[in-house]
């Protein structure tokens, strides 16, 4: 299947689950039936990809971390309450993708990314802090603390010097992740904000789709030859 036809599938099931998510009547099913399928279908896709040896440690961590995020998704559709285990497993998820991109990194590019992560993660973490519950600090520090570095990783392999198409897509990923997190914190901390679910949801399947797609992207130029 094409690249636009691997996009478009997602963008069918991230529709889906939307729409389910924005209804009161009957199409709340979309939602629970779509949310897990559209990270399943991701999932798939890295898990058939063909990739040299080279790459395979990569699309290992990727993988890892589009499983650990189904589980996240799962855990925070549930109405029982289980915020702090989806949270915890998109923690997770975020440390296979801090190994994924640790080995792209480049010292020369990384207090550059470290900086402007940090400076997006504390300066969103300073202005949420009033509205965070006492029990929450912590969780969620820690998480911005997670989510900061990979983002600063992914930056560091993006704005090194003759940064590949992988670099540049696990980057945009990253910061679409931060963008869809931040949303989602804002809206159940000091929101609710109008239609929140749209702008977090869409910002997250783009992130998940980037960094799936930059395990193809390295194949291509790593079988091409060094950088």
């Amino acid at each position: 299947m094409s690249a636009g036809g691997r996009a478009g599938v997602l963008a069918v099931l991230a529709a889906g689950a939307i729409i389910g998510a924005l209804g009161q009547g009957p199409w709340w099913w979309l939602h629970w039936l779509c949310k897990p399928l559209a990270t399943l279908w991701l999932i798939a896709w890295v898990a058939g990809m063909t990739v040299p040896v080279m790459r395979q440690g990569y699309r290992r961590w990727v993988l890892a971390g589009l499983c650990l995020s189904l589980l996240g998704d799962v855990l925070l559709m549930l109405p029982q309450g289980l915020f702090v285990p989806g949270l915890v497993a998109f923690l997770l998820a975020h440390l296979c993708y801090i190994a994924a991109f640790a080995g792209d990194a480049r010292a020369g590019a990384l207090p550059a990314g470290i900086g402007l992560a940090t400076l997006i993660g504390a300066g969103n973490l300073l202005a949420l802090w009033q509205h965070l519950p006492a029990a929450m600090q912590v969780p969620v520090s820690a998480y911005v603390l997670v989510i900061a570095a990979m983002a600063a990783l992914a930056l560091a392999g993006a704005m090194r010097r003759m940064a590949s198409l992988a670099n540049r897509l696990a980057a945009g990923g990253a910061l679409l992740f931060v963008a869809s997190d931040s949303w989602l914190a804002w809206d159940r901390f000091a929101g609710p904000l109008p239609l929140a679910i749209v702008g977090v949801l869409l910002t997250y399947w783009a992130a998940q789709y980037l960094i799936a797609a930059s395990v193809q992207a390295g194949s291509c130029s790593d079988a091409a030859g060094p950088q």
